[in-house]
């Protein structure tokens, strides 16, 4: 579903990401690790099109991500731990209902699915109240189901949980498992390697924008003897803390 190939991203004399390769499949979720500055975000974001690579390519879906852009940001959903892009003076239906229409959805679209999720989420209590004075996790609740409100099939998460008290963060961590059972795509990164353990089918670990490694969670062990993520991690990226 996504092939990432070859992808280097500079912003000026720095590079962010360099010569990355790893892909994500229909069902499959993969845990994207580093430390901060390690390229997880820039990546994210070139995925979701928001940025272009400098050099290599990205397809989602068959689909180009610089050439078919539009296409692409139909299939995508994407949250950002620390930037939940709400406006304060709407109300949680308003700011669901406000990108549902960016995305060309019918009303009465929407409005079904707003429903479906408000359900889903248990926001339906302070649905119709603005966000301005919502919790970290109530606003969180909310973007998530703005960024859900097309269906997509790939779903980004960066830092989902960042912040979030322990009740919130386990309904965003059973949702990545719901996401898996509905056959979507997801990426996720978090610096919580307990969910990493328990969520992902297979794992992608960078390093000041290089890759470290890409495969499953059983061969990094075989591969580290050990069954310690926490150590295998700063083995690996220890030098750049």
């Amino acid at each position: 579903m996504i092939e990432v190939h070859g992808v280097t991203k500079t912003f000026g004399d720095f590079t962010a990401v360099k010569g990355l390769t790893f892909s994500a499949g229909q069902g499959e979720v993969v845990g994207m690790l580093g430390e901060n500055g390690a390229g997880k975000t820039t990546t994210l974001r070139m995925i979701s099109t928001v940025l272009k690579p400098t050099q290599g390519s990205i397809t989602v879906g068959g689909m180009d991500a610089v050439r078919q852009a539009e296409e692409v940001r139909k299939k995508v959903g994407i949250l950002f731990g620390g930037e939940t892009g709400l406006y304060d003076r709407l109300t949680a239906r308003e700011n669901i209902r406000y990108f549902g229409k960016l995305y060309g959805l019918e009303q009465q679209v929407i409005a079904a699915r707003t429903e479906s999720l408000a359900k889903r989420f248990d926001m339906t209590r302070y649905l119709d109240k603005r966000v301005g004075g919502f919790s970290k996790g109530m606003k969180q609740k909310v973007a998530i189901a703005r960024s859900l409100i097309h269906d997509p099939s790939v779903v980004l998460f960066d830092e989902p949980t960042s912040g979030l008290d322990i009740t919130s963060a386990n309904v965003i961590r059973q949702l990545l498992g719901e996401f898996k059972q509905e056959g979507r795509t997801v990426i996720f990164s978090s610096h919580i390697m307990s969910e990493v353990e328990r969520l992902c089918d297979r794992v992608v670990i960078l390093h000041r924008g290089e890759l470290q490694y890409n495969g499953t969670l059983d061969a990094l062990y075989e591969q580290s003897g050990s069954n310690d993520l926490d150590r295998i991690f700063m083995e690996m990226v220890g030098e750049g803390q």
